[in-house]
């Protein structure tokens, strides 16, 4: 019985819930599954596994070993990449994270340019817009939006500038005046970015000009933690919205959506938004996280108004 194939079918199974399914994503036939799980509850004295007409499930010792073996596993494939990655060449599996409308419209074009460029590399792109454990997930570059971490167990690299313009349409405009001041918001109907806590309730809108500086407090009927949601909203005249210019730069040239305080920086919170990518210290050293960095400083930066 070749144990390590062995380890990694009894996860297999575990996760699908079944040999048939199992055997299915591993491309084998059922009964080569069946065989070797069978032999491996007897090399271990102990059942592993528990069998119905509909499903196959884990028995308490079963769990305990998955348990286990999912630690072991996972730190073998990670000395197996920690090697491959040594070279000067980046080579080995590469796991990011990125927000979801900012690898639609930033990140997933260039994608394919990575990749020819690093034919070793294979990469794993988790889309969420949730921030996530980078140690219990694995992850290697986490792309994030905003004010860059304060996390002392991070280290944090800007990819770009993340300039954001308040936006609304020629139709929301004729309705409700064009707003010449930041005094003026407070007449206006906002859409709102949901950002979480006190600040989804109520919310400030920073604007920056010279040495001059101006808070507006902002409101509406809409909020949403979803820019392409928020967008949508705005082409169809619901009201100002604080955007990326990655993300509206092309409604405004196409004469959908209007620029509004032009001549000033707008923030939604104090402080400077920014792209930037964050990774934990054990990675500092590698050669495809280096890489990738390197890439998305020179895509990334780009796209950035």
């Amino acid at each position: 019985m070749d144990k390590l194939l062995a380890l990694n079918t009894l996860l297999e199974v575990a996760d699908a819930g079944g040999f048939a399914k199992a055997a299915q994503r591993l491309g084998v036939a059922t009964s080569s599954v069946t065989r070797l799980m069978d032999a491996l509850e007897a090399a271990l004295g102990t059942a592993l596994l528990t069998r119905t007409p509909r499903r196959v499930s884990l028995t308490e010792a079963g769990t305990a070993y998955v348990e286990q073996i999912s630690r072991i596993l996972d730190d073998l494939a990670e000395a197996d990449e920690s090697v491959l990655d040594s070279g000067a060449t980046p080579a080995g599996a590469l796991r990011i994270t990125v927000p979801s409308v900012y690898n639609r419209i930033v990140l997933a074009p260039h994608l394919t340019a990575y990749l020819r460029e690093y034919p070793r590399v294979a990469l794993d792109v988790v889309v969420t817009d949730h921030f996530v454990d980078l140690a219990i997930e694995r992850i290697d570059i986490a792309v994030r939006i905003g004010l860059p971490s304060g996390d002392p167990n991070l280290i944090v690299r800007k990819l770009a500038e993340n300039p954001r313009f308040v936006v609304a349409s020629h139709e929301y405009l004729e309705r409700a005046g064009m707003p010449g001041h930041p005094g003026e918001i407070a007449e206006h109907e906002c859409l709102r970015i949901a950002y979480g806590g006190s600040y989804r309730a109520s919310q400030v809108w920073t604007f920056s000009r010279g040495d001059v500086e101006e808070k507006a407090s902002v409101r509406g009927r809409l909020i949403s933690n979803n820019l392409d949601m928020l967008l949508e909203a705005a082409l169809a005249g619901q009201g100002l919205v604080l955007l990326p210019a990655w993300l509206v730069n092309e409604h405004v040239r196409a004469g959908r959506l209007v620029h509004c305080f032009a001549d000033w920086r707008v923030t939604p919170h104090n402080g400077d938004a920014v792209a930037y990518a964050a990774y934990l210290p054990n990675r500092r050293h590698s050669t495809k996280v280096r890489a990738l960095l390197q890439f998305l400083e020179a895509r990334v930066g780009q796209k950035a108004g």
